[in-house]
C-alpha cells in the first residue's frame, strides 16, 4: 500500500489502520502457509513470520503515536483559535472569562483561576474563577492549594502534579488534604518578560489528568493569555485616561468659559492654541478663526501691542503686564489691561517657556463708569455716590419708607434784572440753583428734580440713609435760606427775600421709574405734596415746618447753639385733607 506523503493526520491515521487491518488477515494467512510447507518437508525463509509480527507491533505503535499526534495537533489548532479569539477582545473581564474557559476546555480540568497583579499595590489578587459549565465561582468558595500558587508566584516556574495527594511536595499540605486535591496544573502568565499573574487548574476526582503534554499546552497558551489579558488591561488604562483627559477638558473648558476675563494662549512659535469665550467676546473674533494660526495674523492689532513683551518673555521668563487701547472692528477703541505669563515645563529641568498665556480684561465699561460717576459726584454727594449700583438693586417700582422732604423756590422769576439776556439770566438761575443744591448735599442729602427755580431735596432714601433725617432737612434749609440771602447781597440785590422753603417729614414710596432703558430715582405720594403745599404757603425768606418734622426735631433745636426759634403759625388747609395742617416758622439767629 502506498501511502501520500500530503495527505493530512487523518488520512495517515486511516491508511495505518487500513494496513494493520490487511497484516492482521495477513498474519494468520501465512501461519497457514506454514503449516502446509512443514507437512511436505517445507518452510518459510527464518525470520518471515516473526518480521510480520514485529511489523504488526510497529504498526500498532504508530497507529498509537498517529491518534496521539492527532489529539497533540487538535489542541495546539484549538490553542492557536482561542489565541486569535483572545486577542480580538479588549474587554479585560470577556478576555479572563474566555481564557479560564479555554483553559479548562484544553486541559481537562474541572476548575480554574486567575490571578493578576494589582497594578497600584503590586500584589497577586483573585481576577476570575470558572467551572467546567462555564460558571462564573465566587471567590470565597474557591477553594485550592495556596502552596502550589505562592510556589509559582515565588518561582516563575510552572508546576504540575498527577495526584496531589501522593507527591511528596505538596501531600502534607492542608488545603491538599482537606479538599482532596489530586490532579493540579499551575503556570506563570508572562507578558513582556514580566509575570502579571498565575493561571490555576485542578480536578479532584481524577488522578494523572494532567502530565507533560498539559503542561506544555498550558504554558504556551498562558503566554498569549498574557499578552491579551495585557493588551486588554492597557486598552482599559487608555480608556480611563482618556476618559479622564476628556472630562479635564470639559472641566477646562467650562471654567474658560465661567471666566470673565479673556484667555487666549500661544505655543512656543506663538501660534494660538487656546481662545476662551470671553475673548472672542471683547475681540470680536469667532475663535475658530483664530485658533492654530499665528498670533501676528489672526489678532494683528492685539501682536502689534504684544510683540515687544513677548519677546522679553521668551527671553527672561517674567510676566508683563500691559495697558492698552486697542482699536477693534465695529465698536469704540477697548481699554483692556493684558498680563502675559510665560507657560514652563516644570517637567523639564531646566524649565523652559513653552508658550504664552495671555489674560485679557476689558476695562472699557469700567472707565466709562468711572467717568460717569465723576460726572455724577458734580451733582450729588460722595457718599451718595458711593451707594449708587444700588440703583439698578431696586429696579422698576419703589419701596415706602420715612423720608424728609425740602422743597425750596429759589427765587421768583419777576425778581430777576429786567432786561438780562437769555443766557445771562440761565446763568444767574444756575448760581441759585447750585448754592440750593450744596446745601442739600452738604447734609448729605438727594437732589431729587429741579423744576424752573425750584429744588426738591430728599433725605432718608434707599441711597442716603439717615436715622437724623429730619433733622439734616431742616439744618440743609436753614443753610440754603442763609446761602441764598448772602448770594443776592452779593449780585446787588440785599432787599429782596429771595426763597421760600417748605420742609415735611412721612411716608412716601421711593423707587425708580420708566422703561428698562431709561430710568429715574423719585418719591412720589401725598406727603411730597404736602411739601410742596409748605413751600407754596411760606412767604419769601421763610422757612415753614410740618408738625411731623418739628416734633422729631424739637430736642435738637432746644440744644441747637445758633439760638434757633419755632414759631408756630396758623394751620393752613392743604388741598386734598380734610383736617388743617399745623406749622412752624423755624428762625435762626446768630
Amino acid at each position: 500500500m502506498e501511502l501520500n506523503g500530503g495527505a493530512g493526520p487523518s488520512d495517515l491515521e486511516a491508511r495505518a489502520r487500513q494496513l494493520g487491518a490487511a497484516l492482521d488477515a495477513l498474519i494468520p494467512a501465512l501461519h497457514a502457509r506454514r503449516d502446509l510447507l512443514r507437512q511436505i518437508g517445507m518452510n518459510l525463509p527464518p525470520g518471515t513470520s516473526s518480521g510480520f509480527e514485529i511489523i504488526r507491533e510497529e504498526m500498532a505503535f504508530l497507529l498509537d503515536r498517529l491518534r496521539a499526534g492527532a489529539a497533540e495537533l487538535a489542541r495546539y489548532r484549538a490553542l492557536a483559535e482561542t489565541a486569535t479569539q483572545l486577542a480580538a477582545s479588549l474587554d479585560v473581564q470577556q478576555v479572563l472569562d474566555e481564557a479560564m474557559d479555554s483553559v479548562i476546555a484544553l486541559t481537562g480540568a474541572e476548575r480554574g483561576y486567575i490571578l493578576l497583579r494589582d497594578e497600584d499595590s503590586g500584589e497577586m489578587v483573585f481576577s476570575v474563577a470558572r467551572n467546567l459549565e462555564r460558571e462564573t465561582l465566587d471567590e470565597s468558595g474557591f477553594m485550592v492549594s495556596r502552596t502550589i500558587v505562592e510556589q509559582v508566584i515565588a518561582t516563575g516556574q510552572p508546576v504540575v502534579t498527577t495526584n496531589a495527594q501522593d507527591d511528596p511536595r505538596f501531600a502534607t499540605q492542608q488545603s491538599v488534604m482537606f479538599f482532596a486535591l489530586r490532579s493540579i496544573l499551575c503556570v506563570p502568565l508572562v507578558a513582556r518578560g514580566t509575570m502579571v499573574g498565575v493561571v490555576y487548574a485542578d480536578n479532584r476526582v481524577k488522578d494523572a489528568l494532567f502530565g507533560q503534554d498539559e503542561l506544555a499546552l498550558l504554558v504556551a497558551f498562558a503566554d498569549q493569555a498574557a499578552v491579551a489579558i495585557e493588551n486588554a488591561r492597557l486598552f482599559e488604562r487608555l480608556q480611563r485616561a482618556l476618559a479622564e483627559a476628556s472630562e479635564m477638558s470639559e472641566l477646562m473648558d467650562n471654567v474658560l468659559a465661567s471666566i470673565a476675563s479673556g484667555v487666549i494662549t500661544t505655543d512656543v512659535n506663538a501660534i494660538i492654541t487656546l481662545c476662551n469665550s470671553a475673548a472672542e467676546s471683547i475681540l470680536d473674533v469667532p475663535r475658530g478663526e483664530v485658533l492654530n494660526r499665528p498670533l501676528r495674523i489672526a489678532l494683528p492689532v492685539l501682536y502689534g501691542q504684544l510683540q515687544p513683551a513677548l519677546a522679553a518673555i521668551f527671553e527672561k521668563g517674567e510676566t508683563e503686564v500691559i495697558e492698552a487701547e486697542l482699536p477693534l472692528p465695529g465698536r469704540d477703541p477697548a481699554s483692556l489691561v493684558l498680563k502675559l505669563t510665560p507657560l514652563r515645563n516644570e517637567q523639564r529641568p531646566p524649565a523652559e517657556t513653552e508658550g504664552v498665556a495671555i489674560v485679557l480684561d476689558d476695562l472699557s465699561e469700567i472707565k466709562q463708569r468711572d467717568a460717569t460717576l465723576a460726572m455724577v459726584r458734580r451733582y450729588l454727594p460722595p457718599a451718595m455716590v458711593d451707594q449708587i449700583q444700588n440703583l439698578d438693586g431696586l429696579g422698576l417700582g419703589g419701596a415706602r419708607r420715612v423720608i424728609s422732604v425740602v422743597f425750596v423756590e429759589t427765587l421768583p422769576f419777576e425778581a430777576m434784572p429786567l432786561g438780562l439776556p437769555p443766557d445771562a439770566l440761565l446763568e444767574r438761575l444756575n448760581l441759585y440753583l447750585t448754592a440750593a443744591a450744596e446745601a442739600i448735599h452738604a447734609r448729605q442729602g438727594l437732589v431729587d428734580k429741579f423744576i424752573g427755580s425750584e429744588v426738591m431735596g430728599l433725605f432718608n432714601t434707599q441711597l442716603n440713609p439717615d436715622d437724623e433725617h429730619a433733622w439734616k432737612a431742616l439744618q440743609a434749609a436753614i443753610t440754603m435760606r442763609d446761602e441764598l440771602e448772602a448770594l443776592s447781597a452779593r449780585l446787588g440785590q440785599p432787599q429782596m427775600r429771595c426763597c421760600r422753603i417748605g420742609v415735611h417729614t412721612g411716608v412716601a414710596t421711593l423707587g425708580n421709574v420708566g422703561n428698562a432703558t431709561r430710568r429715574d430715582f423719585t418719591a412720589i405720594g401725598d406727603m411730597i405734596n404736602l411739601a410742596k403745599r409748605l413751600q407754596e404757603h411760606a412767604a419769601y425768606g421763610q422757612v415753614i415746618i410740618s408738625d411731623d418734622t418739628y416734633q422729631l426735631c424739637r430736642e435738637h433745636i432746644a440744644s441747637h447753639d445758633c439760638e434757633m426759634h419755632v414759631t408756630e403759625r396758623a394751620t393752613i388747609q392743604v388741598r386734598g385733607r380734610r383736617q388743617p395742617v399745623a406749622v412752624y416758622e423755624v428762625v435762626c439767629t446768630r
